[in-house]
């Protein structure tokens, strides 16, 4: 189930590759990326997910890393809103989750820190114990605070709990633009099937280079 189909040497072109796919479905929307009303969404970049020793180690993550690292640091030079998603959960929260995976993520677990030179110094961590960052967390109160009304969405996995929140921020009335190779999970076919998913009906795919080349 598990397979690098990201890596250093490919990843430029194979997300070309994969936005030449989905393309088609953004002619539909005219929708333009104003970096000025957005934040930028981390989800879940833990060492649970980043660590080779991991059980839930997503090997095209840490390919991804760099580029996500640069968008963190431009939106934190900008002062854009960045925020980042920790996940773990208790036997209290962790709902359906509890009965769907053999093993979750403690909260008290190391694991569940950021990966390691993801800066936070500038950006406000929500924890959350569901897919959607949403769920039962300030998340949509911040960014109506700040005035937001479109999201960048970078981490893992793309298929459970980016793609999650990217539809409950549209369902809440913001405009989503999901990073293809920003995002990572398990394998191609998942992370395909996602972007197909996504562009059809609730967001806006996008390369890093683009967005780079507007902020």
């Amino acid at each position: 189930m598990k397979e690098q189909y990201f890596t250093k040497e490919n990843l430029r072109l194979k997300s070309k590759q994969m936005l030449e796919k989905v393309e088609k479905f953004r002619g539909y929307h005219n929708i333009e990326f104003l970096p000025e009303r957005s934040a930028l969404l981390i989800i879940d970049m833990q060492e649970y997910f980043l660590a080779a020793t991991s059980h839930a180690y997503i090997p095209s993550a840490e390919v991804i890393l760099p580029g996500v690292k640069r968008l963190v640091s431009i939106y934190s030079k900008k002062g854009l809103p960045v925020i980042f998603t920790l996940h773990s959960n208790t036997k209290k929260n962790a709902g359906m989750m509890g009965k769907w995976w053999p093993k979750l993520l403690d909260e008290g677990d190391a694991a569940t820190a950021l990966a390691e030179g993801l800066d936070s110094s500038n950006g406000i961590i929500i924890n959350k114990n569901q897919y959607d960052a949403f769920y039962k967390t300030d998340l949509e109160q911040i960014l109506h605070k700040k005035n937001i009304s479109q999201v960048v969405i970078c981490g893992v996995m793309t298929n459970v709990c980016c793609e999650t929140t990217a539809r409950s921020a549209f369902v809440r009335g913001f405009e989503v633009f999901f990073t293809i190779d920003g995002t990572a999970t398990y394998n191609e076919e998942h992370h395909m099937a996602t972007l197909a998913n996504l562009s059809y009906g609730f967001a806006i795919p996008v390369l890093l280079d683009e967005l780079f080349s507007v902020l």
